[in-house]
């Protein structure tokens, strides 16, 4: 008799019951309080049965025969052998014991940088942190791909980047904005997803009632589906990177037709004396007018004119998008965004002021209530040394070499092994070929991987781990961005030998001699019960119950009510600034940073300032690859996750990932819809299949990040890659000294058609 049955869970695209029969996943169900589910909750079952499941631990063929004096060039094309888990974790205990001996725990680099699992015990990198911070440390990482500009700038600008997590509430914005002004839009394709999970997908609705209240929307960016068609937003679409231009060109507007609020700046602000000079042009001879703006963004003069006239004349609410951010001097949009906003005076009112990042994911700027939800603790690392997160192939190819980071000045440390979890590099970094020529100057690569993805095959050592089906957790968003806490209730038993971390590291912490200090005792659901208690405990000192562990674990989810009242970002400091200041030397928002002027950096000058990136629709290079590259955030699975599975593969075009071209560059190359296009400039090349609209303005293309890296010649650097992984292209170059974030959207290219005998 066929046994059915039923358990919840959550993702970072949503939460769903998974169907379950004899062990066997065959469907999952939407959550049922949530009004607009995520399709992509419909690909788990592919991705738990798949064939693409790694079955054992496993050993590439020579590393299993030579160790780490393997040939490091015999990565991604080798095949792996299959061993015991004995063997794996005899073998690593004794690669990391070697390593550690003959150059230091810093020469080890745990990156794990990915978004894992969503729930709170079983954190792919949270568990091997801890583990590694027991026997010694390792070199990790700081900053993010997603946010890495910005969260090293807003610190001098406003003095706690948490107002990049807590905008002001679109209940807010619903009732009081007049005009919503995006730079890179308000991406629906991108809030179906959070990064603890999301329970329900509030944020269109609010979108929707925003609209319907009479807001306007302006769309400032190339692609105009960056709006949805309900929203009615208008298109300005101006040329890639060219946002700072276009923010200096609303500013000069402002000033010199009397229309910024001087009150505001005198006392919330500090240094415009020392930004006037620049905006006016009387430091370099150049005004950042109306005039000089379009002839870099190609919006026409008289509507950038028109457009600070309006905002003027409306309670504006400025946001701009992370996408912004990962290009060339990336600080620069966010920080000209500042100096608009409160040349507007609108920071701190209901509906006004400034934001960074709607449209970003699922939740941001619903109206939550704040409760702490403890995920496992990681411990202190021995080891200080650390990398910005994006400079991981500068670290591997220039050991010793010095650079500057925040202020700064530090050395890459010789990284001899890494151990990956949780994350996939070859999604997330740039120039995958720069970066298989750093991989291979590490002498051993461990990953922790449920699946054989492009990581796996790059590594020497594999551990098969298990997926979020496999095991008991529960998951949450903090209710900083959702207000439910949920169950993830183990669906089916671990699949072929999978084994959760935390066991893998028990093994390990014995073998080590830090059991007891690893473990404190607990088992997993022991540790479960132990974080879910940790939880009531402080939400109750927060004002929020939470019920018992068996009563939330029987019923599976349980929601926070949304606070009474409108959150509006800097109200207080708005109220009485003296009484609440800033976290900033002056106590107000800098305009112009001191600090940052004295670390004398020149891609990151004291205040918002226009600089030329290294690739763009303006510079010279144009002449040989003509096309500016946008890879933004894919509709259809989240980053990399699940890009095998029938939700993505269903928006595959020509088998590939689809390119989006405008029909003026298309009909230039005689290229139509649905054909098989390669993409190239000098750093690498991918097959893409071809999209052709009118949404993207002439000279850019687009492609989603996420295609799993598949290089037609494995282990071969220079390779083409056969998916459409878009980062084969992608320049890698920090955004400046302050930050050393990625700036995967400053790339040129150029697009022609492929055959396959070609």
């Amino acid at each position: 008799m066929t046994s059915k049955r039923e358990a919840i869970s959550g993702a970072h695209w949503g939460l769903f019951r998974a169907q379950i029969e004899d062990n066997k996943i065959v469907g999952v169900k939407p959550f049922e309080k949530d009004p607009h589910p995520s399709p992509m909750i419909e690909a788990t079952p592919d991705l738990v049965h798949s064939d693409l499941r790694i079955t054992a631990p496993a050993v590439r063929q020579g590393y299993l025969e030579n160790g780490h004096q393997s040939d490091t060039s015999k990565r991604g094309a080798e095949s792996f052998v299959e061993v015991t888990w004995d063997q794996a974790l005899d073998l690593i205990h004794g690669e990391l014991t070697r390593v550690f001996k003959e150059h230091g725990n810093e020469s080890l680099f745990a990156g794990s940088y990915g978004w894992a699992s969503a729930g709170k015990f079983h954190v792919a990198p949270s568990q091997l942190h801890r583990f590694l911070n027991q026997v010694g440390g390792f070199t990790f990482h700081k900053g993010n791909y997603s946010a890495g500009a910005i969260t090293y700038l807003a610190p001098y600008l406003f003095g706690d980047p948490w107002f990049l997590f807590a905008p002001t509430s679109w209940s807010s914005i619903a009732e009081h904005t007049e005009l919503f002004v995006s730079f890179g839009g308000v991406p629906s394709k991108n809030m179906q997803a959070d990064q603890g999970g999301i329970g329900a997908h509030d944020g269109l609705d609010w979108l929707a009632r925003t609209k319907a209240n009479g807001t306007e929307f302006i769309n400032i960016g190339p692609i105009a589906t960056d709006m949805d068609d309900s929203l009615g937003a208008q298109w300005l679409p101006c040329r890639p990177n060219t946002d700072t231009a276009m923010m200096l060109g609303l500013c000069h507007t402002l000033y010199t037709e009397a229309l910024w609020d001087q009150a505001f700046i005198n006392r919330y602000c500090v240094g415009i004396e020392k930004i006037l000079p620049y905006l006016t042009g009387a430091s370099d001879g150049q005004p950042k007018s109306a005039e000089w703006a379009a002839e870099i963004t190609e919006i026409p003069a008289e509507q950038i004119r028109t457009l600070a006239r309006k905002m003027a004349a409306s309670r504006t609410l400025v946001n701009v998008s992370l996408s912004i951010q990962r290009a060339d001097h990336g600080e620069q949009p966010y920080w000209a965004a500042l100096l608009l906003a409160a040349m507007l005076g609108e920071i701190g009112l209901p509906g006004g002021g400034i934001a960074y990042g709607f449209g970003t994911s699922a939740g941001l700027g619903v109206p939550r209530k704040m409760a702490p939800v403890m995920s496992v603790p990681t411990g202190k690392n021995p080891v200080s040394q650390f990398i910005p997160v994006a400079r991981i192939t500068d670290a591997l190819l220039n050991p010793g070499k010095a650079y500057q980071f925040n202020g700064e000045e530090r050395h890459y440390p010789d990284i001899r092994a890494i151990w990956w979890a949780g994350g996939n590099p070859f999604h997330h970094h740039q120039d995958l070929n720069r970066l298989l020529r750093g991989w291979q100057k590490a002498e051993t690569v461990i990953v922790n991987e449920p699946w054989w993805t492009p990581i796996a095959r790059q590594a020497d050592i594999v551990l098969p781990a298990t997926t979020s089906l496999e095991r008991n957790d529960f998951g949450s968003a903090n209710f900083a961005t959702d207000r439910y806490l949920f169950a993830m209730q183990q669906a089916v038993a671990p699949q072929h030998q999978a084994r959760d971390e935390y066991d893998i590291y028990a093994d390990l912490a014995t073998r080590f001699g830090v059991e007891e200090t690893f473990t404190e005792g607990r088992d997993s659901q022991q540790w479960l019960e132990h974080l879910y208690e940790e939880s009531r405990q402080a939400s109750a000192k927060a004002g929020i119950e939470l019920p018992e562990f068996e009563q939330f674990w029987e019923v599976g989810y349980h929601e926070v009510p949304p606070p009474t009242e409108p959150y509006v970002a800097f109200a207080p400091f708005r109220a009485d600034p003296e009484a609440n200041p800033l976290r900033t030397p002056s106590g107000k928002f800098e305009l112009f940073s001191e600090t940052i002027a004295e670390f004398g950096y020149d891609d990151c000058p004291g205040h918002p300032a226009w600089l030329e990136p290294a690739e763009w629709l303006g510079s010279p290079l144009v002449e040989k690859f003509p096309l500016h590259l946008i890879s933004n955030q894919p509709s259809a699975r989240l980053h990399g996750q699940f890009d095998p599975g029938r939700v993505s593969q269903q928006t595959k075009v020509a088998g590939r990932e689809p390119i989006t071209m405008h029909p003026v560059d298309a009909t230039r190359r005689g290229l139509i819809s649905g054909e098989l296009v390669k993409v190239f400039n000098d750093r690498g090349a991918c097959l893409a299949g071809l999209v052709v609209s009118e949404s993207i303005r002439p000279g850019v293309i687009q492609i989603s990040t996420g295609a799993w890296f598949d290089p037609l010649e494995p282990g071969v650097i220079g390779s083409l890659d056969n998916s459409g992984n878009v980062n084969m292209l992608t320049l890698d170059k920090g955004t400046s000294k302050l930050a050393q974030a990625p700036i995967s959207q400053t790339t040129l290219v150029d697009v022609q058609r492929f055959e396959i005998d070609d």
